[in-house]
């Protein structure tokens, strides 16, 4: 049974490694190289993209990566998918009480993976949301760290600040930065004559200061949604450094009219017919989720799963009434369109 979870783990790590420049326009990744190499990391990063945060996180670090992941997702026929996925349960007080008994042997486990040198994945704001700044840390992965630690002193842990950067979660076609920030060694913060709280909250003050300096908004501001439909207007291509560095400033930013023109409407009314059915299954899906920071992640998911499907029943219609060469033609056509109708509507409703 572990081989065929192992096969499926690294099989969706490729297949979403190799859709993502499909999905983003511009994927860079920063700091790679900052990851130590002699100890058990537990990985940081903010939640603003639902699903779709601890997929793009597991995509890109190096070997596997354990996930702690609500506790209340796992029930058939979905256990064994996210117990493929590395994912451990974790609950909380509204699970019930009678759960959380099981969080202690979730943590004891997390413990052990971090003492052997492997990667664990948490996210520390606690929630997901919609904004591109820094929610509020918990004490949570900081407390884990340094009871992980305390129970092994003798194997180095690390916490990892990440920051992942979207140009816009809830839009396909836009720009990605997923960076990786300095470790924090959890040795240094061993054998200190202070209240264990109090140097768990030091820590966390630290990987707080960290994850800050990963993102291209970090704090709250005045001007927040000012510098947000600046980004939606930069180019991707450039370093995070220059985009956080242009975005502090929000003296020169241009504002596009909210009124779009009647002939963008009928292109986009047009690109939109070929694919009509997988963007209607797409809607569809969105609605079944209230909240709208799950609707990239449901974008997503279509971009994997559904839109292939659509073109490869396209296909295979079309395959009773013409040669191969004119299927090619009509499917390029399909995709084409799509993409054209993602461009015009990212450059002109933002």
């Amino acid at each position: 049974m572990s081989y065929f979870k192992n096969t499926f783990y690294y099989g969706m790590k490729g297949l979403f490694r190799l859709f993502n420049p499909f999905y983003f326009r511009r994927i860079r990744i920063f700091g790679l190289e900052r990851l130590p190499k002699d100890g058990g990391l537990l990985i940081s990063p903010n939640h603003q993209g639902a699903f779709l945060d601890p997929l793009l996180v597991g995509a890109y670090m190096p070997k596997k990566i354990f996930s702690l992941t609500r506790g209340d997702v796992f029930v058939p026929p979905f256990s064994w998918l996210f117990s493929a996925m590395q994912m451990l349960p974790v609950f909380r007080i509204r699970n019930g009480y009678s759960n959380l008994k099981n969080n202690e042997a979730t943590f004891d486990r997390c413990h052990n993976i971090l003492a052997r040198g492997q990667k664990l994945m948490m996210f520390s704001e606690g929630l997901h949301h919609s904004e591109m700044y820094l929610y509020p840390i918990s004490k949570g992965s900081s407390r884990l760290a340094y009871q992980a630690q305390n129970k092994f002193p003798n194997k180095p842990m690390y916490l990892i600040p990440v920051g992942i950067n979207y140009q816009n979660y809830n839009r396909p076609w836009k720009g990605l930065h997923l960076v990786i920030g300095k470790a924090i060694p959890i040795q240094n913060y061993l054998n200190t004559a202070e209240k264990e709280v109090h140097t768990i909250n030091r820590i966390r003050h630290a990987l707080a200061e960290g994850m800050k300096a990963c993102l291209w908004i970090p704090e709250n501001s005045n001007d927040y949604k000012q510098k947000v439909t600046a980004l939606q207007q930069m180019d991707c291509s450039q370093s995070f450094e220059k985009i956080r560095n242009k975005l502090a400033t929000t003296e020169s930013i241009s504002h596009k009219t909210s009124k779009v023109p009647l002939s963008i409407q009928l292109l986009l009314a047009i690109f939109r017919v070929p694919n009509a059915i997988p963007l209607w299954m797409t809607k569809r899906l969105m609605q079944l989720f209230s909240d709208p920071v799950f609707h990239g992640s449901v974008k997503y998911a279509s971009g994997l799963f559904i839109f292939p499907l659509w073109h490869l029943i396209i296909y295979g219609f079309f395959s009773y009434f013409y040669s191969f060469n004119m299927l090619i033609i009509i499917v390029l056509y399909f995709i084409i369109s799509l993409y054209l109708f993602i461009v015009i509507k990212n450059k002109f409703i933002l």
